[in-house]
């Protein structure tokens, strides 16, 4: 004998809810075609019967309420996609990270204001947004787990680099010693920001939540201003003096200082605008089912 849960949804699925008007949206399973019908006309019609109990509720609560009813397929599909906005700003971050840490290589003179800059600093500050972000819509625990992903896969890099340039190379090869010494460098040039990224991040995702609960959730603006502004200083003056030391005289290490501050707080108050605009997409389109 076949149950009634085993004939529920062989033909129809509930896929959500046209909020703006009282009608469901139906996906016929057999044809993958999606219709649209009144609520009222739905629960009169043959394909009830063919729902299961939690989308006959739905529909019930949708009819009878006012405002957003989320089904169960849409709390699922929310649920996913929370979770994929999640990977994708881990691996953002990531991207970044990296090509700041190679880029930093290569040292920039500006003969304007005559300092010594590395590229990277012209996007490294965007991964101070990212870290915001996260703590905006994740939380503290799960932001502190993508810090501490990104700075295990730089020490991952780190030893990677260390067996290569390690290796016997060709005697022939007019490149190998140039390449070991580039090696060498974006080695101790990831050593150097691994250090800084983990503090200056972990600085940076206790004061944007000490500084939410502080203010209600409000003024978000100063939130992130702010803790990007201590981030921004812990983490220029190790990456500097990490990475540079032994092979700069300490007064182009420290103008180097200043001038990447002067670069990355620029920024800082530019975050502002990108963080506000990324909160209300993230509440449009994933809306209140956020993980925790």
């Amino acid at each position: 004998m076949i149950s009634s849960n085993t004939l529920e949804n062989s033909r129809y699925k509930l896929l959500g809810f046209d909020n703006g008007k009282k009608l469901a949206v139906i996906m016929v399973l057999s044809t993958g075609k999606v219709i649209k019908i009144k609520l009222d006309e739905l629960l009169k019609s043959e394909i009830t019967d063919n729902l299961n109990k939690m989308e006959i509720r739905d529909i019930y609560k949708k009819l009878y309420t006012s405002g957003p009813t989320l089904t169960a397929y849409e709390m699922n599909d929310r649920h996913e996609r929370s979770w994929m906005i999640y990977v994708a700003l881990n691996l953002l971050m990531l991207t970044i990270y990296f090509f700041t840490n190679i880029a930093a290589a290569k040292l920039i003179h500006l003969d304007v204001f005559d300092v010594v800059i590395t590229p990277g600093v012209f996007l490294y500050p965007l991964t101070f947004l990212i870290v915001d972000l996260l703590n905006e819509s994740y939380g503290l625990r799960l932001a502190r787990r993508a810090i501490l992903f990104a700075f295990l896969s730089n020490v991952f890099i780190i030893i990677l680099l260390s067996a290569i340039t390690s290796l016997p190379g060709l005697p022939d090869w007019k490149l190998d010693k140039p390449y070991s010494e580039i090696m060498t460098h974006v080695s101790s040039v990831i050593v150097a920001s691994s250090v800084s990224f983990l503090f200056s991040e972990y600085v940076n995702s206790y004061l944007l939540c000490k500084i939410k609960k502080l203010t209600s959730s409000r003024f978000l603006f100063l939130r992130v201003f702010l803790s990007t502004f201590f981030a921004v200083i812990i983490d220029t003056l190790l990456f500097c003096y990490i990475a540079f030391y032994g092979t700069m005289q300490n007064s182009d290490i420290l103008n180097m200082v200043y001038a990447q501050i002067a670069i990355k707080m620029c920024f800082a108050v530019f975050n502002v605008f990108p963080a506000y605009g990324a909160r209300s997409l993230f509440k449009r389109y994933v809306g209140a089912h956020q993980v925790k």
